[in-house]
């Protein structure tokens, strides 16, 4: 996948094993957005519309397992720790094999499929036409700096009336939605290596402690241990 592939949303008859070999790819489903190295990958149900991305170059493998013949039942994204037994039954299944050889791997795969526990940040845009251009604004740069007053000076309108669009379409103060939208926009770039206190000037904190210090409030791991192979 060349940087900035999308694949739109769409769905599977079969589960789907989705796993990057290289890169870091990026699954949107169920209103949640996975972030994924190459130590995990994200179990994908049948029938769920997801729309998968890579923000750089990625080389994205996959495994589909039909429902009927599947030892695992999840019926939500999972992610799980993508060990090298399990990325080399992942290049095993790829191949040519008999349905005896095939039902093994996929006995296997089962077997090696750990559940990993994450903190995701689930980033809801408002349905305000003027609340969600500022919310488009800033998820093209999120660091801008500028307050919400300055913000409706922009698309005429209060800091109340703006204050207000944003907790009805995102449940959260506006100042809080910023924080969630600049550490998930941080995650892709953390995953694929940067340093963290680059990641932080990058999504506006001034300092990698101020980032590291909301990053650990919001998820409960620092940005470093985030994507620790567990």
């Amino acid at each position: 996948m060349a940087a900035t592939t999308v694949f739109d949303w769409h769905t599977h008859e079969d589960h789907q094993l989705a796993w990057a070999a290289a890169g870091v790819l990026t699954v949107l489903a169920a209103g949640v957005t996975w972030v994924l190295p190459p130590t995990r990958a994200l179990w994908i149900p049948a029938g769920l519309p997801h729309e998968t991305s890579a923000s750089g170059q990625a080389t994205m493998r996959s495994v589909y397992v039909p429902p009927r013949l599947s030892p695992v039942h999840w019926d939500v994204p999972t992610v799980v720790a993508a060990s090298p037994l399990l990325a080399e039954v992942i290049g095993y299944l790829g191949s040519k094999l008999t349905d005896a050889k095939r039902a093994h791997a996929q006995a296997l795969l089962a077997d090696l499929l750990e559940p990993v526990l994450v903190s995701s940040l689930d980033v809801r845009f408002p349905d305000d036409q003027l609340a969600g251009e500022v919310a488009q604004s800033l998820r093209g740069n999120p660091a801008d700096q500028r307050t919400l007053a300055d913000w409706g000076r922009v698309v005429a309108a209060s800091e109340r009336t703006l204050a207000r669009a944003f907790v009805a379409g995102t449940g959260l103060p506006f100042g809080r939605w910023r924080t969630l939208l600049r550490l998930q926009t941080a995650l892709p770039l953390l995953a694929a290596g940067e340093p963290v206190g680059r990641v932080a000037h990058r999504v506006g904190y001034e300092t990698a402690s101020a980032f590291t210090a909301a990053f650990r409030r919001e998820t409960g791991v620092t940005p470093a241990a985030y994507f620790d192979r567990p």
